[in-house]
């Protein structure tokens, strides 16, 4: 696996794969995730910086620690990343698209023929 070190710290780069994973359903709520040991070799980084991730994760609610078991995805956790990426989009990507929207005189009513003609 390669991280693009000038996009973002590699252990959100970690934490995004793995809510990826659980919106793919890659992952299933309850399940197991690889310790940070075997997840750091699976990635050829750090344990440390893994260890950053499942903390990161854990603090966000999308995988809860089992002690003496390992780390296992919450029940809520598709939900929450959801929340959290919904959120993020409305926030601060969709301002941008609309700004980009306006500048290039493309209506709303546009938009909207184009994603039913995708059948989104």
């Amino acid at each position: 696996m390669e991280f693009d070190v000038n996009k973002k710290p590699i252990y959100l780069q970690i934490s995004e794969m793995i809510c990826e994973k659980i919106l793919s359903g890659e992952l299933a709520p309850d399940s197991r995730v690889l310790s940070v040991r075997d997840y750091g070799a699976e990635l050829e980084v750090n344990p440390n910086t893994v260890m950053r991730s499942y903390e990161k994760l854990t603090s966000d609610g999308i995988i809860y620690n089992k002690r003496g078991i390992g780390y296992f995805i919450s029940p809520d956790a598709k939900g929450k990343i959801l929340a959290n990426e919904r959120k993020n989009f409305l926030e601060n990507e969709l301002p941008s698209v609309l700004r980009k929207l306006a500048l290039l005189g493309i209506s709303i009513e546009e938009v909207v023929d184009i994603k039913n003609k995708m059948k989104i």
